[in-house]
Protein backbone atom coordinates (compact mmCIF):
# COMPACT_ATOMS: atom_id res chain seq x y z
CA UNK A 1 0.00 0.00 0.00
CA UNK A 2 1.13 3.53 -0.79
CA UNK A 3 2.51 5.03 2.46
CA UNK A 4 0.63 8.28 1.82
CA UNK A 5 -2.67 6.40 1.54
CA UNK A 6 -1.87 4.52 4.78
CA UNK A 7 -1.15 7.80 6.59
CA UNK A 8 -4.44 9.32 5.45
CA UNK A 9 -6.43 6.20 6.39
CA UNK A 10 -4.98 6.37 9.91
CA UNK A 11 -5.72 10.07 10.32
CA UNK A 12 -9.17 9.84 8.69
CA UNK A 13 -10.19 6.88 10.87
CA UNK A 14 -10.23 8.91 14.11
CA UNK A 15 -13.35 11.03 13.49
CA UNK A 16 -15.14 8.13 11.76
CA UNK A 17 -14.55 5.63 14.59
CA UNK A 18 -15.45 8.21 17.23
CA UNK A 19 -18.63 9.16 15.37
CA UNK A 20 -19.73 5.51 15.16
CA UNK A 21 -19.17 4.98 18.89
CA UNK A 22 -21.08 8.16 19.73
CA UNK A 23 -24.27 7.05 17.96
CA UNK A 24 -24.26 3.36 18.87
CA UNK A 25 -26.80 3.97 21.63
CA UNK A 26 -29.06 6.77 22.84
CA UNK A 27 -26.90 8.58 25.41
CA UNK A 28 -28.27 9.94 28.68
CA UNK A 29 -28.13 13.64 29.45
CA UNK A 30 -25.50 13.05 32.15
CA UNK A 31 -23.42 11.08 29.66
CA UNK A 32 -23.59 13.91 27.13
CA UNK A 33 -22.64 16.46 29.80
CA UNK A 34 -19.60 14.34 30.65
CA UNK A 35 -18.69 14.05 26.98
CA UNK A 36 -19.00 17.80 26.48
CA UNK A 37 -16.78 18.43 29.50
CA UNK A 38 -14.31 15.84 28.24
CA UNK A 39 -14.26 17.68 24.93
CA UNK A 40 -13.71 20.94 26.81
CA UNK A 41 -10.66 19.46 28.51
CA UNK A 42 -9.31 18.13 25.22
CA UNK A 43 -9.87 21.41 23.36
CA UNK A 44 -8.37 23.64 26.05
CA UNK A 45 -5.37 21.35 26.51
CA UNK A 46 -4.76 21.15 22.76
CA UNK A 47 -5.03 24.93 22.48
CA UNK A 48 -2.60 25.73 25.30
CA UNK A 49 -0.23 22.78 25.06
CA UNK A 50 -0.03 22.28 21.29
CA UNK A 51 -1.55 24.97 19.09
CA UNK A 52 -0.38 28.17 20.80
CA UNK A 53 3.22 26.96 21.38
CA UNK A 54 3.38 25.72 17.77
CA UNK A 55 2.05 29.07 16.54
CA UNK A 56 4.72 30.97 18.50
CA UNK A 57 7.39 28.58 17.21
CA UNK A 58 6.36 29.00 13.57
CA UNK A 59 5.67 32.73 13.68
CA UNK A 60 6.09 34.98 16.72
CA UNK A 61 4.30 35.81 19.99
CA UNK A 62 2.74 38.90 18.42
CA UNK A 63 1.43 36.96 15.41
CA UNK A 64 0.08 34.30 17.75
CA UNK A 65 -1.74 36.92 19.83
CA UNK A 66 -3.33 38.49 16.73
CA UNK A 67 -4.39 35.07 15.44
CA UNK A 68 -5.82 34.10 18.82
CA UNK A 69 -7.91 37.29 18.98
CA UNK A 70 -9.10 36.94 15.38
CA UNK A 71 -10.20 33.35 15.97
CA UNK A 72 -12.17 34.34 19.08
CA UNK A 73 -13.73 37.32 17.28
CA UNK A 74 -14.78 35.07 14.40
CA UNK A 75 -16.55 32.73 16.80
CA UNK A 76 -18.10 35.71 18.58
CA UNK A 77 -19.47 36.87 15.23
CA UNK A 78 -21.08 33.47 14.67
CA UNK A 79 -22.42 33.64 18.21
CA UNK A 80 -24.10 36.96 17.43
CA UNK A 81 -25.51 35.68 14.15
CA UNK A 82 -26.93 32.64 15.94
CA UNK A 83 -28.23 34.10 19.23
CA UNK A 84 -29.07 31.56 21.91
CA UNK A 85 -29.86 31.16 25.58
CA UNK A 86 -27.38 29.70 28.01
CA UNK A 87 -28.52 26.85 30.28
CA UNK A 88 -28.90 29.16 33.29
CA UNK A 89 -31.53 31.11 31.35
CA UNK A 90 -33.16 28.13 29.65
CA UNK A 91 -32.85 25.28 32.11
CA UNK A 92 -35.80 23.34 30.69
CA UNK A 93 -34.54 23.38 27.12
CA UNK A 94 -31.48 21.18 27.43
CA UNK A 95 -31.99 19.68 23.96
CA UNK A 96 -31.92 23.10 22.31
CA UNK A 97 -28.78 24.15 24.12
CA UNK A 98 -27.04 20.86 23.53
CA UNK A 99 -27.85 20.90 19.83
CA UNK A 100 -26.39 24.37 19.38
CA UNK A 101 -23.37 23.41 21.47
CA UNK A 102 -22.82 20.29 19.40
CA UNK A 103 -22.99 22.34 16.17
CA UNK A 104 -20.45 24.81 17.55
CA UNK A 105 -18.29 21.89 18.61
CA UNK A 106 -18.43 20.40 15.11
CA UNK A 107 -17.52 23.78 13.57
CA UNK A 108 -14.61 24.24 15.96
CA UNK A 109 -13.20 20.76 15.42
CA UNK A 110 -13.79 21.05 11.66
CA UNK A 111 -11.60 24.17 11.57
CA UNK A 112 -9.14 22.69 14.04
CA UNK A 113 -8.55 19.64 11.85
CA UNK A 114 -7.23 21.67 8.91
CA UNK A 115 -3.90 22.51 10.60
CA UNK A 116 -3.78 18.89 11.79
CA UNK A 117 -3.67 17.83 8.15
CA UNK A 118 -0.91 20.37 7.61
CA UNK A 119 0.97 18.93 10.59
CA UNK A 120 0.83 15.46 9.04
CA UNK A 121 2.15 16.90 5.78
CA UNK A 122 5.03 18.60 7.59
CA UNK A 123 5.94 15.25 9.09
CA UNK A 124 5.86 13.70 5.63
CA UNK A 125 8.39 16.29 4.45
CA UNK A 126 10.74 15.22 7.26
CA UNK A 127 10.31 11.44 7.10
CA UNK A 128 7.69 8.75 6.59
CA UNK A 129 8.07 7.57 10.19
CA UNK A 130 7.46 11.05 11.59
CA UNK A 131 4.34 11.44 9.46
CA UNK A 132 2.90 8.11 10.62
CA UNK A 133 3.52 8.99 14.29
CA UNK A 134 1.79 12.36 13.87
CA UNK A 135 -1.12 10.70 12.05
CA UNK A 136 -1.51 8.13 14.85
CA UNK A 137 -1.47 10.82 17.53
CA UNK A 138 -4.07 12.87 15.66
CA UNK A 139 -6.27 9.81 15.11
CA UNK A 140 -6.14 8.93 18.81
CA UNK A 141 -7.33 12.30 20.03
CA UNK A 142 -9.87 12.61 17.19
CA UNK A 143 -11.72 9.52 18.45
CA UNK A 144 -13.02 11.15 21.67
CA UNK A 145 -13.76 14.31 19.71
CA UNK A 146 -15.88 12.25 17.30
CA UNK A 147 -17.68 10.62 20.22
CA UNK A 148 -18.43 14.02 21.76
CA UNK A 149 -19.75 15.60 18.57
CA UNK A 150 -21.89 12.69 17.38
CA UNK A 151 -23.23 11.76 20.83
CA UNK A 152 -24.23 15.31 21.76
CA UNK A 153 -25.94 15.98 18.41
CA UNK A 154 -27.67 12.58 18.50
CA UNK A 155 -28.92 13.27 22.01
CA UNK A 156 -30.31 16.66 20.96
CA UNK A 157 -31.81 15.72 17.57
CA UNK A 158 -32.55 12.01 17.92
CA UNK A 159 -31.29 11.45 14.37
CA UNK A 160 -28.53 8.84 14.42
CA UNK A 161 -27.55 9.07 10.74
CA UNK A 162 -27.37 12.87 10.58
CA UNK A 163 -25.36 12.93 13.82
CA UNK A 164 -22.87 10.42 12.39
CA UNK A 165 -22.70 12.25 9.06
CA UNK A 166 -22.12 15.71 10.55
CA UNK A 167 -19.53 14.44 12.99
CA UNK A 168 -17.72 12.47 10.29
CA UNK A 169 -17.32 15.58 8.13
CA UNK A 170 -14.69 16.81 10.60
CA UNK A 171 -12.32 14.37 8.86
CA UNK A 172 -12.57 16.28 5.56
CA UNK A 173 -10.31 19.23 6.51
CA UNK A 174 -7.61 16.77 7.54
CA UNK A 175 -7.44 15.58 3.94
CA UNK A 176 -7.67 19.12 2.57
CA UNK A 177 -4.96 20.43 4.91
CA UNK A 178 -2.69 17.50 4.16
CA UNK A 179 -2.85 17.66 0.38
CA UNK A 180 -2.77 21.45 0.25
CA UNK A 181 0.25 21.68 2.55
CA UNK A 182 1.99 18.74 0.83
CA UNK A 183 1.65 20.34 -2.60
CA UNK A 184 2.80 23.85 -1.65
CA UNK A 185 4.49 23.29 1.72
CA UNK A 186 7.74 24.98 0.85
CA UNK A 187 5.90 28.06 -0.46
CA UNK A 188 3.79 28.60 2.69
CA UNK A 189 5.01 31.46 4.84
CA UNK A 190 5.53 30.19 8.42
CA UNK A 191 3.99 33.45 9.65
CA UNK A 192 0.73 32.58 7.88
CA UNK A 193 0.72 29.03 9.22
CA UNK A 194 1.39 30.33 12.73
CA UNK A 195 -1.45 32.82 12.42
CA UNK A 196 -3.91 30.14 11.27
CA UNK A 197 -2.95 27.78 14.08
CA UNK A 198 -3.38 30.54 16.68
CA UNK A 199 -6.76 31.50 15.17
CA UNK A 200 -7.85 27.89 15.52
CA UNK A 201 -6.84 27.98 19.19
CA UNK A 202 -8.89 31.17 19.64
CA UNK A 203 -11.93 29.47 18.14
CA UNK A 204 -11.58 26.44 20.38
CA UNK A 205 -11.06 28.46 23.56
CA UNK A 206 -14.14 30.59 22.81
CA UNK A 207 -16.29 27.52 22.11
CA UNK A 208 -15.08 25.80 25.26
CA UNK A 209 -15.63 28.71 27.64
CA UNK A 210 -18.84 30.04 26.10
CA UNK A 211 -20.58 26.78 25.24
CA UNK A 212 -19.08 23.49 26.34
CA UNK A 213 -18.34 24.20 30.00
CA UNK A 214 -21.66 26.03 30.74
CA UNK A 215 -23.73 23.33 29.04
CA UNK A 216 -21.82 20.47 30.65
CA UNK A 217 -22.38 22.08 34.04
CA UNK A 218 -26.12 22.15 33.33
CA UNK A 219 -26.20 18.50 34.35
CA UNK A 220 -25.19 19.46 37.91
CA UNK A 221 -23.10 16.31 38.19
CA UNK A 222 -19.59 16.22 39.68
CA UNK A 223 -18.63 13.54 37.18
CA UNK A 224 -18.12 16.34 34.66
CA UNK A 225 -15.12 17.61 36.64
CA UNK A 226 -13.35 14.28 36.27
CA UNK A 227 -14.39 14.13 32.61
CA UNK A 228 -12.71 17.50 32.07
CA UNK A 229 -9.55 16.29 33.81
CA UNK A 230 -9.57 13.12 31.71
CA UNK A 231 -9.59 15.23 28.54
CA UNK A 232 -6.62 17.28 29.76
CA UNK A 233 -4.70 14.17 30.82
CA UNK A 234 -5.34 12.50 27.44
CA UNK A 235 -3.72 15.39 25.58
CA UNK A 236 -0.81 15.45 28.04
CA UNK A 237 -0.23 11.74 27.46
CA UNK A 238 -0.23 12.33 23.71
CA UNK A 239 2.80 14.57 24.26
CA UNK A 240 4.70 11.33 24.98
CA UNK A 241 3.88 9.86 21.57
Amino acid sequence: MDPIILIMIIAFAGPIVGSVIGVMRKPSFVYVCCMLCFAAGVMLAISFLELIPESIHLASPSTSVVGLICGALLMYGLDRLLPHLHPSLCSQEHGCNLQRSSVYLIVGIFLHNFPEGMAIASGAVASLKASIIIALAIAIHNIPEGICTSASYYHASGNRFVAFLLSSTTAIPILVGFFLARSVFEAIDPQVVGFLIAATAGLMIYITVDELIPNSCAGENHQTIFSFMAGVVLVMLLQLV
